[in-house]
């Protein structure tokens, strides 16, 4: 047990930044966030045991954060959308700044997908083939394929392209 407690918390200390983009992505406010943080880290405690492809421990992650998030939305019954800009005072150089507002927009337009192409969208950010997001997400790789083709046309427009 204890061998498996440290498995665990060596997995979890190399891979959270997953659950923390999954919750940027998904939730609005710190407190937000830090709950959902949570929520997947438990989750991923009571599913580690079954386990059994440790080659594919970040689809693992991603699959477990995207359904916690998601049903936590549901849960609440509540659009998340992003209110405010991230703080940009401690950000040094205009480029840093530039990125910062355009990473800012595009975390807006993503707001306005549904929570599975949130998902879509972030995983294909990522650099997953449509296989391995149709594998996390328990969907066709040709839907998965689908989606991305409407969700890149509809990012375009409100990011005002053509």
């Amino acid at each position: 047990m204890k061998q498996s407690h440290e498995d665990f918390l060596k997995i979890l200390s190399g891979y959270q930044g997953i659950i923390h983009k999954v919750n940027l992505i998904y939730f609005k406010t710190v407190t937000d966030r830090e709950d959902n943080f949570q929520e997947v880290v438990y989750n991923l405690w009571k599913s580690f045991p079954s386990l059994k492809d440790k080659e594919k421990i970040g689809s693992w992650i991603y699959a477990v954060a995207i359904n916690t998030s998601i049903t936590k939305i549901r849960k609440d019954y509540r659009v998340i959308l992003m209110e405010s800009v991230p703080d940009t005072s401690e950000v040094n150089g205009q480029d840093e700044i530039d990125q910062e507002i355009d990473f800012q927009q595009l975390l807006e337009v993503l707001h306005t997908l549904n929570e599975i192409d949130r998902s879509i969208m972030l995983l294909y950010m990522e650099e997953y083939s449509y296989n391995e997001i149709a594998g996390i997400l328990g969907i066709t790789s040709t839907n998965v394929g689908v989606r991305i083709n409407r969700a890149k046309k509809q990012l375009k427009t409100l990011l005002g392209g053509k």
